[in-house]
């Protein structure tokens, strides 16, 4: 899966950068998480920081376009997105699992 990075704008009133990328992919179009995982190596971050917005694949190609958030720290992500994309970026999942722990001991 190659990824390349079609446009950035900053939004420094949010602590992000709005990205629009391309992905080049042999088989069916990668899962959202490897998306993310191979962006954020790409983008030199974390993957808490990037947030997958949309994939669109035409019916038929090898080429995906997608926007995604990539923010200063995941901390501004947990504060700006909407809790459902934050749910399926996994983000603060962890974080949830280890508060839900604590409270059953």
């Amino acid at each position: 899966m190659d990824v390349d990075i079609v446009s950035e704008e900053d939004n420094p009133m949010l602590h992000r950068t709005d990205v629009t990328f391309e992905l080049t992919h042999e088989d069916a179009t990668p899962e959202r998480l490897q998306v993310r995982d191979s962006l954020a190596a790409k983008l030199n971050k974390d993957a808490d920081e990037v947030v997958v917005r949309t994939l669109d694949t035409k019916f038929g190609m090898r080429k995906t376009v997608g926007e995604a958030k990539v923010y200063e720290s995941a901390e501004y992500a947990r504060d700006v997105e909407q809790d459902h994309m934050l749910e399926r970026n996994k983000i603060g999942a962890e974080e949830a699992d280890a508060d839900a722990e604590a409270e059953e001991a």
